[in-house]
């Protein structure tokens, strides 16, 4: 606090709850990512760069939660309105037609805020949009602090080893904050310091207002800082101070596609590390991905190369892997998926997978259920028990419990304009290289032949036969193909044939 200064009545020392806002800062184009899509919507870990910011804004239950976007808006709105219902709040999405620095997008998100209704204005808490480590419990943090000191501004502060490219944090020889040098604008005094501006801050909300009525652009940008409310602030008699944020890592943004990288792979390691601490047992940790919203069970056993996707889920003892991906699906308890590439699928308790197996959107495994080697399913459902092991396409199907699928055995089930329905009974068993043209189905307990096409329903504990007899034509290749290697070796086989069983016209 300054020389002589107490701290202001408030709701602050009455221990009521102040008012709380907050602004997540979104608009920027993102150059440096040289790319398409707007940076704040690349994603890490399964969620989009802005998302993982609104979620920790979120997590502190602000009074009200608004989003500046820019650059991409329509995109960056839209994907604002889906999580709004997701995540069950309202979300203020503030437009910053032009991008005229960071203290003119707080000014933006600031009118796009309600007005106070109490005598307290209550606190503003400003964070960004690629800054995807940053949780709720740091930013609680750092609103304690503030309204623990009864400061006008707090920054959220940390030191690294090499502070290029952020803001730098300046002190006096007491240790107070005065301010905020952007690296554009530092000497090399300033340059040398180690402790950076992460760009969160929580603001007296009354002095935020005042203060961005006051930013002026004479900086080397030409823009309206935001840290120049800092400065403003202090020469009011507000205070100033700063939270050290002990890990760099949270306040890490995203400029480009190596940071990226490096965002991504720092939070999947802690993704990782947080699941072998709740029972998960992984073998190679550095192999395995896992996205922010997956779900696994204590004794589940992640082996080397397994990428888990989007909202899958993993029950208790399953085993997932090695090399598979999974994307959306339900792996019950006690199941085993090996290579397999999975998306929008279920797979029962106890069930088996794979290897190289392709289970699309639909499929459901049932109890100790399998699907083998070289199966692709797609919106099926396989009943207990039931198996289809090797080289078959099941699509738009229903097996029933107890059956057997032959292998190189194709569910027919597009006739160039339609989708339909194949029905396999329970307790059935269908012969290898069967083609079943749906809409067809095959009765309880029957049987179809081996490379037969089955057109026609069968009834239950029948055999269906479906294809030509079979006829020999002897010599064909002797008259057709002389000379070739095959009439060599069927000759070479008739000679042994015949020397094996020799015939007498006396016999």
């Amino acid at each position: 606090m300054l020389q002589g200064e107490t701290a202001r009545p408030s709701s602050r020392g009455t221990g009521a709850p102040r008012p709380v806002s907050t602004i997540v800062l979104a608009a920027g184009e993102g150059t440096r990512m040289r790319s398409a899509t707007p940076k704040v919507l690349h994603p890490i870990a399964g969620r989009p760069l802005v998302e993982h910011a609104v979620r920790a804004a979120a997590g502190l239950d602000p009074d009200d939660l608004a989003v500046v976007v820019g650059h991409g808006r329509d995109a960056v709105g839209a994907h604002l309105d889906e999580l709004a219902t997701r995540i069950d709040r309202d979300i203020h999405v503030a437009v910053q037609e032009e991008q005229l620095g960071t203290g003119h997008a707080v000014a933006c998100g600031l009118a796009r805020l309600p007005v106070p209704t109490g005598d307290d204005p209550g606190t503003v808490l400003v964070s960004y949009g690629d800054v995807p480590l940053l949780d709720a419990a740091t930013m609680r943090g750092l609103l304690d602090e503030h309204d623990g000191t009864g400061n006008a501004v707090t920054v959220l502060s940390a030191v690294v080893s090499d502070p290029t490219g952020y803001g730098r944090l300046v002190r006096d020889a007491a240790g107070e904050v005065t301010g905020i040098v952007e690296q554009k604008d530092a000497d090399d005094a300033q340059a040398a310091i180690t402790e950076i501006n992460s760009g969160v801050y929580a603001f007296d909300r009354a002095v935020l207002a005042d203060a961005l009525d006051r930013l002026s652009t004479d900086n080397a940008q030409g823009e309206l800082y935001l840290t120049d409310v800092l400065s403003i602030a202090r020469g009011d008699g507000g205070r100033v101070g700063a939270l050290v944020c002990a890990d760099p890592w949270l306040v890490e943004g995203v400029n480009d596609r190596v940071q990226l990288a490096g965002l991504t792979g720092e939070l999947n390691r802690r993704l990782v590390q947080g699941w072998m601490r709740r029972g998960v047992t992984v073998l190679d940790p550095s192999s395995v991905q896992l996205d922010c919203d997956v779900e696994l069970d204590r004794d589940v056993l992640l082996e080397p190369g397994v990428q888990l996707r989007g909202s899958t889920t993993v029950g208790e003892g399953a085993t997932i892997g090695p090399d598979s991906t999974l994307t959306d699906c339900r792996v019950g308890t006690g199941a085993t998926v090996v290579r397999t590439h999975g998306q929008g699928a279920e797979v029962g308790p106890d069930a088996s997978v794979g290897p190289f197996a392709y289970l699309r959107p639909g499929t459901r495994l049932e109890h100790d259920a399998k699907v083998g080697t070289f199966v692709e399913t797609k919106n099926a459902e396989i009943g207990p028990g039931s198996k289809v092991p090797h080289l078959t396409y099941v699509g738009d199907a229903a097996i029933g419990e107890q059956c057997n699928i032959g292998a190189a055995t194709v569910f027919v089930n597009y006739d160039g304009v339609h989708k339909h329905r194949t029905v396999i009974g329970s307790h059935a068993r269908t012969g290898a290289d069967n083609m079943f043209v749906a809409p067809v189905e095959v009765g309880d307990g029957a049987y179809t032949a081996a490379g037969s096409t089955i057109t026609e329903d069968v009834p239950p504990g029948a055999m269906a036969v479906a294809r030509g007899r079979q006829r020999n034509i002897e010599g064909w290749v002797a008259k057709r193909r002389p000379g070739t290697a095959a009439d060599q070796a069927a000759q070479q086989a008739l000679a042994m044939q015949e020397q094996s069983n020799p015939t007498s016209d006396a016999r």
